[in-house]
């Protein structure tokens, strides 16, 4: 899941509020957040709520969008036809989580063409995750078992989010992700059991390239997080990145043993006064760097999608043009 935007965007001015009429709506939105009610499209809401959820939701939308790309790669790669039926659902659901993510943004009052615009001119961000190529067909199990396991982590506090659209959508969403965590894990495991030494150690390889990228999917740590605390006031993030983190490592790390993999920390223990699993010093640092720009993939993951909605301008302008002739009918009859 992808919820970065929620500690990377600018900082943003709030509005001061100018009349009583403006304090009583702010105390009336205060409390039912506090009641732990739900926000409704037609609600009356905070500009600074709003466009908070504009950036979250669309970039988690833009997220599932661009992590088909990754993916996508290995469908004609695939080593038998289950796994290749796999793959391609696993991608179809991730559009379809796109869809379902565009959508309850423009209950925002935003359009889809200008999260696009937002997303093709660099505005917008998508998760760090995937910036990363995919080298070998161990690649597809590993970010099945990490990536969509770290996502789960982030996706299911989400169906309780304050903002009733992006919840409803998370819960086929997180329904959906907990398919392809399993699916990821299955391949892996028939590799580890039933493969050759080198699929087994093609499986540790892309197990030690994933593993820190996929923790820093959460996040940067909490004392970073510019909105951090804002949002879980709101009721947008319910669980702290830091929180949310630990969680994973802890299921993850016996994952791995079922498995018979190797996490690539050393510093990786289990913690019997806290516990929880102690875990080494994450490269924050090649985090910001992704998330800049500079990643592995950044350039060519962009440049894919913009050149997808490019070549698909005359599917949208033909479906246009039909609506268009329909409606010109409808009004004639």
């Amino acid at each position: 899941m992808y919820t970065q935007a929620m500690d990377l965007a600018p900082k943003e001015e709030q509005r001061h509020v100018r009349s009583l009429e403006e304090v009583e709506l702010m105390r009336r939105f205060d409390a039912k957040i506090d009641a732990g009610d739900y926000v409704e499209p037609k609600d009356w809401m905070p500009e600074h709520y709003r466009k908070t959820l504009v950036r979250q939701i669309s970039q988690h939308a833009h997220s599932e969008v661009v992590g088909m790309l990754p993916e996508g790669n290995w469908v004609t790669r695939a080593p038998t036809l289950k796994r290749k039926t796999i793959l391609l659902a696993k991608i179809q659901d991730e559009a379809g989580h796109g869809l379902y993510l565009y959508s309850a943004a423009e209950t925002l009052g935003t359009s889809r063409d200008e999260m696009q615009a937002a997303l093709h001119s660099g505005k917008a961000k998508y998760s760090s995750i995937f910036n990363y190529p995919t080298l070998t067909w161990a690649d597809m199990g590993v970010i099945g078992w990490l990536v969509d396991g770290a996502a789960i982590m982030n996706q299911v506090p989400l169906t309780r989010c304050s903002y009733a659209p992006y919840a409803r959508a998370m819960v086929r969403i997180c329904r959906e992700e907990s398919f392809h965590q399993r699916q990821g894990f299955d391949a892996l495991n028939v590799m580890m059991r039933e493969g050759t030494p080198e699929q087994r150690a093609m499986v540790q390889d892309a197990t030690n390239r994933w593993w820190w990228p996929s923790l820093m999917m959460f996040g940067p740590p909490d004392a970073e997080s510019v909105h951090g605390t804002q949002n879980m006031r709101w009721g947008i993030k319910r669980i702290s990145n830091d929180d949310l983190r630990q969680k994973f490592i802890d299921a993850t790390a016996e994952q791995a043993k079922v498995l018979g993999v190797t996490l690539p920390d050393p510093e990786l223990k289990w913690n019997e006064a806290r516990g929880h699993h102690d875990f080494g010093p994450i490269d924050w640092a090649e985090f910001w760097r992704v998330v800049g720009g500079d990643g592995p993939c950044n350039k060519e993951r962009l440049a894919a999608r913009v050149k997808a909605y490019d070549d698909g301008a005359w599917v949208r302008d033909a479906a246009l043009a039909y609506a268009r002739k329909q409606a010109t009918r409808q009004e004639a009859a």
